[in-house]
């Protein structure tokens, strides 16, 4: 008999104002059921997690696919990786711009390429080559995108940096799933449209292996959500993935990882973290974070969806 399957989903950790709140509970529940539908069936963990995040992709709720935050220019770039954890392969995708599913992108370069990670017009080229469709751009902006990048460039040309737009206050909605499948198998994927009026060309923790997204069938698979910079200094996914291995309970590791990202570099985020035993953790450090998890442990019955502290 195989393992019991275990699904924990998040759509961002931030100040997520009350008239946005139904949006994302609706969301979480969406891509929930959908990641779900697959692990009961006994499919992979790998396709649970990319139907999860294709579904909040799909959604404009979230800073992911369309209604993605704005470039500074006004456009949409969009990162993603997801990762294997029994084999530890991995496929990335960054900056690209007319892809409506980066995570799908994301997939074809782990099973299709040597690679690991492609950008940019080479990361849309490859995908069209292995059969993706290609969008223009302006499909991918909605009007509440550009409402609230004239908003954010407005208050920065009164601010002397851009850093007051790392705050906690501002949309981090990156997605992400990470998934044990009956086989005993973790995977993790997450996608993202990086932050509010950011430079063409910057990349977040996101799609970094070890920063915001990890998986390895001998630690944990974990995705992160929150201000980039930070966790991606300290590689913060694997920083926690190891100290499970070590022996703490996930819910331990991923507390200590956002205390360790608020004390070193004054970081602030949300973290989902899932051990090979199915145990699970979830941490933030942000006014709210949407999540979702499921499982059919008998003392952990049913679905349980939560935002705030």
């Amino acid at each position: 008999m195989g393992l019991t399957p275990v699904l924990v989903i998040h759509g961002g950790a931030w100040a997520i104002p009350d008239d946005m709140v139904a949006a994302h509970l609706y969301g979480v529940q969406q891509a929930l059921d959908v990641g779900w539908r697959v692990l009961e069936r006994g499919g992979a963990a790998m396709d649970a997690v990319e139907a999860a995040v294709v579904s909040m992709e799909d959604d404009e709720a979230f800073d992911a696919g369309r209604g993605s935050f704005l470039t500074r220019d006004g456009r949409v770039q969009l990162d993603a990786l997801i990762m294997d954890g029994a084999s530890l392969r991995a496929g990335g995708v960054g900056c690209v711009e007319r892809l409506r599913n980066p995570i799908k992108a994301a997939r074809l370069v782990l099973e299709k390429s040597p690679h690991v990670y492609f950008v940019a017009e080479g990361a849309e080229r490859f995908a069209a080559e292995h059969g993706m469709e290609l969008c223009r751009n302006e499909d991918l902006v909605i009007e509440r995108e550009v409402k609230r990048l004239k908003e954010a460039q407005a208050t920065a040309a009164t601010t002397p940096t851009n850093s007051a737009f790392a705050g906690p206050e501002f949309g981090h909605d990156t997605v992400g799933a990470i998934a044990l499948d009956m086989h005993g198998n973790l995977a993790s994927a997450t996608s993202t449209g990086g932050t509010l009026n950011k430079p063409a060309g910057r990349i977040g923790d996101s799609s970094l292996i070890g920063c915001g997204c990890y998986a390895d069938n001998q630690s944990a698979a974990v995705s992160c959500t929150g201000w980039g910079e930070p966790i991606m200094k300290l590689v913060l996914g694997k920083w926690a993935a190891d100290r499970v291995k070590e022996g703490r309970h996930p819910e331990i590791a991923c507390s200590d990882a956002i205390k360790y990202l608020k004390a070193r570099l004054d970081g602030h985020g949300g973290m989902i973290l899932l051990d090979p035993n199915g145990r699970v953790g979830i941490a933030h450090n942000t006014p709210r974070m949407a999540f979702a998890y499921k499982s059919i442990h008998k003392e952990d019955a049913g679905v349980k969806i939560i935002i705030g502290g």
